[in-house]
């Protein structure tokens, strides 16, 4: 901010739009070069957005002229259709189970390798990395836990004598979310991992020695006042990845167990929203779904957002 910039605010003389405006014109090559990014981003992310919001308040159907219904969807949604709250119930559970943990796991890996030396670093940073970047990966727990003595742990289950007959791992109401957090939380080290890498990385050495001569006396202490200040960015950046992780886990789930699964133990949301957007083409009420499967997550990125502004306080 220029001298003359500030005296004019001071005074009353320069408006927020002309101060707005002052600002855009002194950093203009920053907003020419992104530009491209914000044209992307409104045409893949906001348009769609919007789109669905609107078609969300009609009965379009792909085939015919969509009908306005107004609020029709959403009350059929939440008063009329027992399998969404269903769907909701299972997800909330999902998030719950697994946002959270990966997020803490995702950290405390991060937070182990990087003590650990470069070449050393690497290695592990990639056998963490891996299973994320593998695709579908995941489907290797279809041959681990398959439903017949071919599978791994039914084979040595019946080999020592703990079981007579297979178990139906993925058909068992009993098993099937257990296994479908813990294959979840398998992949979950992806790139909010390889950000908390770098973050601490980034953290000036110095400021540790600071901290120890302003009474900083052991590596909790150092970890909240020194650590995760510095890293904030990165935190909310992982944060953003858990959430959108964890409420959207429905192509593994399908995979493993069936869509639907037994007794719909594991029917998310985005079952239901590939329900009727795909099977049945109601786009207007899959278009209903997706937007308050959106607002949770707004939500939920809200709620984390304040608790990270409390880091290191």
């Amino acid at each position: 901010m220029t001298k003359k910039a500030k005296e004019a605010l001071a005074n009353g003389t320069m408006t927020k739009r002309q101060w707005t405006w002052h600002l855009m014109k002194r950093y203009k090559v920053g907003y020419f070069m992104i530009i491209p990014f914000m044209l992307l981003f409104f045409v893949f992310t906001i348009i769609p957005v919007a789109a669905s919001l609107l078609v969300g308040f009609t009965d379009y159907n792909m085939i015919e002229i969509p009908n306005w219904v107004g609020l029709d969807n959403y009350i059929t949604l939440f008063l009329d259709d027992d399998l969404f709250i269903t769907a909701v119930k299972n997800t909330l559970i999902f998030a719950v189970l697994t946002g959270p943990t990966s997020f803490i796991l995702s950290f405390i890996v991060a937070w182990f390798i990087n003590e650990l030396g470069p070449r050393t670093r690497a290695i592990v940073t990639l056998i963490f990395y891996a299973p994320s970047i593998s695709g579908g990966a995941f489907t290797i727990f279809q041959y681990i836990f398959a439903s017949d003595s071919y599978g791994l742990v039914n084979g040595w289950l019946m080999k020592f004598g703990f079981i007579d007959s297979p178990i139906l791992f993925f058909t068992d109401v009993n098993y099937i979310v257990p296994l479908c957090v813990a294959i979840s939380l398998w992949m979950s080290l992806g790139t909010s991992f390889l950000s908390f890498v770098a973050g601490l990385q980034g953290i000036d050495r110095a400021q540790f020695e600071a901290a120890s001569v302003d009474g900083i006396t052991n590596r909790w202490q150092e970890l909240w006042y020194v650590t995760l200040p510095n890293m904030k960015p990165q935190l909310m950046f992982g944060s953003v990845m858990a959430i959108t992780g964890s409420f959207g886990y429905g192509a593994m789930v399908t995979a493993l167990a069936g869509n639907p699964s037994t007794d719909y133990v594991a029917y998310t949301i985005s079952h239901h929203i590939e329900e009727y957007g795909g099977a049945r083409m109601e786009i207007g009420y899959s278009s209903a779904i997706s937007f308050v499967l959106f607002l949770i997550m707004i939500s939920a990125n809200m709620f984390v957002q304040k608790l990270l502004s409390k880091v290191g306080e």
